[in-house]
C-alpha cells in the first residue's frame, strides 16, 4: 500500500534497484526463496563493517536454508565497490552478495529506514520475505548497536520449521530454557480436544494450552 511502510503479513513492494551485482527487482528476481534484505547506515563506517563480515562468514549458513542476503545504504554504487574492495583487500574477507546503492533515498523511503530522530543515513532495518515475497518479519535497529547475526540466521531457520510443521518456535530455540529443541503444538480449539491434549502420546504437555514436541 503506498503511503506508509510494508508490514509483516504483506507482499514486499515491487522495487527496481542498482547493485553491486548490476539492476534487481525485488521480490520478483528472489521468487521461489528466502531472502534477507538489510540496511546499513553508511559505507567505510566501523559497526557496519562488522555486520558485513559477520553476513558473509554465515553465507553458506544461510545458502543451506535457501536464502539470499541483500544490503542496503543510501551511498553509491562506486562506494560500495570500493568499500567491499577495502573489506577483501584488509580483512581478508570478499563480500559474496549485492548491495543495494539508494543514492536518491527512494528506497530507504519506500520501506520506511531512514528516522528523522536518528539522523539522515538509514537505520539498521531486516527484512525476512519467503519465496511467495511476503514478509515474514521485520527488525529495527539503531545506528549505533551492531546485529546478531546469528539470530538473524536463528528467525529464518525457525520460520522454516513453523512452516513445514505446522508449529509454534519458543524463545531461545532451539536452546530454550522449558523445552530445549523441541516446538509448540498449536493450541486446542475445543473442549474435547483440550482433554485428549493431556492423554496423548503424540507429544508432552504443561497443560492441555501449553503441549509441545520434539521436530
Amino acid at each position: 500500500m503506498e503511503g506508509r511502510i510494508p508490514l509483516i503479513g504483506e507482499e514486499f513492494p515491487r522495487l527496481e534497484v542498482k547493485t553491486t551485482h548490476g539492476k534487481k527487482v525485488l521480490p520478483d528476481d528472489f521468487r521461489g526463496k528466502w531472502f534477507v534484505l538489510f540496511s546499513h547506515p553508511a559505507d567505510f563506517t566501523p559497526v557496519c563493517t562488522t555486520e558485513f563480515v559477520a553476513f558473509q562468514k554465515r553465507y553458506d549458513e544461510f545458502k543451506k536454508l535457501n536464502t539470499e542476503l541483500i544490503g542496503l545504504s543510501i551511498d553509491q554504487v562506486f562506494s560500495h565497490i570500493k568499500w567491499i574492495e577495502w573489506i577483501k583487500e584488509k580483512l581478508g574477507v570478499e563480500i559474496e552478495f549485492p548491495v543495494i546503492a539508494d543514492d536518491l533515498g527512494e528506497v530507504s523511503r519506500r520501506l520506511g529506514l531512514i528516522h528523522p530522530n536518528k539522523g539522515t543515513n538509514t537505520v539498521r532495518a531486516v527484512f525476512i520475505v519467503d519465496p511467495n515475497g511476503i514478509i515474514r518479519a521485520i527488525v529495527y535497529y539503531p545506528q549505533e548497536v551492531g546485529r546478531n547475526i546469528d539470530e538473524i540466521l536463528r528467525a529464518v531457520r525457525a520460520l522454516q520449521t513453523s512452516d513445514e510443521k505446522g508449529v509454534a518456535i519458543p524463545a531461545n530455540w532451539p536452546s530454550n530454557e522449558l523445552i530445549n529443541d523441541s516446538v509448540i503444538v498449536p493450541p486446542a480449539s475445543s473442549v474435547e480436544e483440550a482433554r485428549e491434549r493431556l492423554e496423548s502420546k503424540d507429544f508432552e504437555c504443561y497443560d492441555w494450552w501449553f503441549c509441545y514436541k520434539k521436530v
